[in-house]
């Protein structure tokens, strides 16, 4: 992918070196699930002076920006091997990401609408967000609540090694699928499926929902790659199948056959690896956001 002395975002939180786990300042409450997993702890600490103390002291330093539970939830910035490729990494999504705005700013004016640039926080280990604790076990991620991109850069270095998934223009598939899922959010979809998730029958009818949603953000990937190549003619040989390899290499009957050796279709979220590559396929051939109707 021709990348390379073009304009990076200016939408872009780094916090690959934070020494916590969010990125600095003053912190939030931590999350119910953290106060949970802890309450033995604290129940045992609440019963004498001494322990009461450690709680004042811990108290003070989250809300001083320093998290003393990151030892023990996984916190904290994770160590670079190579600093350098790192930042070269770094600068590569953000130039992907200005060209997710500039195309995405183009077809909302062609709609007589508005589009809202989301932002994009780089980070390694973990961080919080806004819809909670960000990890990098939990792979790239898009909060509506805050309108940003979690992304840990360790993800594609993951994608290479144990999916097979290399390339620049898969990276720039990924955060493109993840923007999809701002458009969704701008057009009110995701708020929508929330309200069909309610009415769903079980888990299984909630998943075939999820899988729509991540489907169509597989489309708007692939529309923004359209509009992208023939702005900036960013595409080079080989580009697209990068793409097409990495939507296969995460398929929901992939991932499992891998982790269990079968597959269990109603426990689906993301979609198979077949449909991932099929509406990746449409919005990339025709460039139009009505191509993506999954049926929300």
């Amino acid at each position: 992918m021709k990348w390379e002395d073009r304009e990076q975002s200016s939408n872009v939180e780094d916090r690959r070196r934070d020494g916590n786990s969010g990125g600095g300042g003053m912190r939030g409450m931590p999350s119910m699930g953290t106060i949970m997993f802890l309450w033995p702890v604290i129940q045992r600490l609440l019963k004498t002076k001494f322990g009461w103390a450690i709680i004042g002291i811990g108290a003070v330093a989250y809300f001083s920006g320093f998290n003393p539970l990151a030892s023990m939830m996984g916190g904290g910035s994770a160590k670079v091997a190579n600093p350098a490729a790192d930042d070269r990494q770094a600068a590569f999504i953000a130039t992907v990401l200005k060209d997710t705005e500039e195309v995405w700013k183009g077809i909302f004016q062609q709609h007589g609408a508005q589009y809202k640039e989301p932002s994009m926080v780089l980070y390694r280990g973990s961080t919080q967000s806004g819809c909670g604790h960000a990890s990098a076990q939990m792979g790239p991620f898009y909060c509506p609540a805050d309108e940003k991109v979690y992304l840990d850069l360790g993800f594609f270095d993951e994608l290479g090694k144990k999916h097979n998934a290399t390339g620049d223009f898969a990276q720039a598939y990924v955060l493109a699928h993840e923007i999809g899922h701002h458009i969704q959010n701008m057009e009110g979809t995701l708020s929508k499926v929330q309200q069909m998730k309610q009415q769903a029958r079980g888990q299984a009818g909630e998943n075939q929902l999820q899988v729509r949603v991540e489907l169509q953000a597989d489309c708007y990937a692939g529309v923004w790659a359209h509009h992208a190549h023939k702005r900036f003619n960013i595409l080079e040989q080989g580009d697209v199948e990068e793409a097409l390899r990495a939507a296969s290499a995460i398929g929901d009957d992939t991932l499992q056959k891998q982790a269990q050796g079968y597959v269990v279709p109603d426990a689906f979220t993301h979609g198979s690896s077949e449909q991932r590559v099929e509406w990746f396929r449409k919005g990339i051939k025709r460039g139009d956001i009505r191509t993506c109707n999954v049926g929300l």
